[in-house]
């Protein structure tokens, strides 16, 4: 019985340690970027340092493909992902696609770059409220998937579900960046979007993740203009 016991506590400990923490302002940095583009590094750097600086504001960096055609294909770059920085262009009213544009809590967008910009949308969006708050608990990893468990508030909004690497560094052989050392952080290796009425959902782990590489999860809620109204972090357990 007491072995019993040991084991049932040692369950419910496990599995409250993969509960998320709910975020009260939930704001949300997502970055169009490229290996491919020689604006991009000074952006991916301003990504890091927010990351490090700011442990209550979400980063992702999105890398697009359309970059890949001027010799150096990104390896952290999808089709989907160039999709998705196009319906952020047509709510925003964005002319055009462009790298490095940082959409913010899916309201404004700027070049990456700027520092100074950032630094103020931080400041602005730490007074926002979470109106949609979600929770998070880790089903299962294995080498080629991770599932999750997700609850939430108002089940007519869309979840973003991304994958992320905590950071990679690459060295670049052709394009703009050539012979070039670049780190990248919180890349976006898979993502799903789906109703929040569902409470599970199933992300691929791409081939070119390690075993070795620290990953998480990054969920956050948007209502039909696109705007983030939660968001929540879970660090998936190696």
């Amino acid at each position: 019985m007491k072995f019993l016991n040991y084991i049932f506590i040692s369950i419910v400990f496990f599995s409250s340690s993969i509960i998320t923490a709910q975020s009260k302002t939930p704001i949300v940095l997502e970055l169009f970027t490229s290996q491919g583009c020689s604006s991009c590094p000074p952006a991916d750097d301003l990504l890091q340092s927010v990351k490090e600086n700011y442990s209550d504001v979400y980063v992702l960096s999105y890398h697009v493909d359309y970059w890949n055609r001027l010799g150096w294909k990104d390896p952290f770059s999808k089709a989907d992902f160039s999709k998705y920085q196009v319906t952020y262009c047509r709510q925003l009213q964005s002319k055009y696609t462009y790298t490095p544009q940082l959409v913010i809590n899916g309201k404004e967008h700027f070049n990456g770059a700027d520092a100074r910009k950032t630094r103020a949308a931080i400041k602005k969006y730490s007074t926002t409220n979470t109106v949609n708050p979600i929770t998070l608990s880790l089903v299962s990893k294995k080498s080629s998937e991770v599932q999750l468990n997700y609850q939430t508030t108002n089940t007519s909004q869309n979840i973003v579900f991304a994958l992320v690497v905590n950071q990679r560094t690459t060295k670049v052989s052709r394009g703009e960046n050539s012979h070039r050392t670049l780190t990248n952080s919180n890349i976006v290796a898979n993502q799903i979007i789906t109703n929040a009425t569902k409470n599970k959902v199933t992300i691929a782990i791409p081939n070119w993740v390690l075993p070795s590489d620290e990953l998480s999860v990054i969920a956050y809620s948007k209502n039909k203009y696109l705007e983030v109204t939660g968001a929540t972090k879970l660090k998936i357990q190696q």
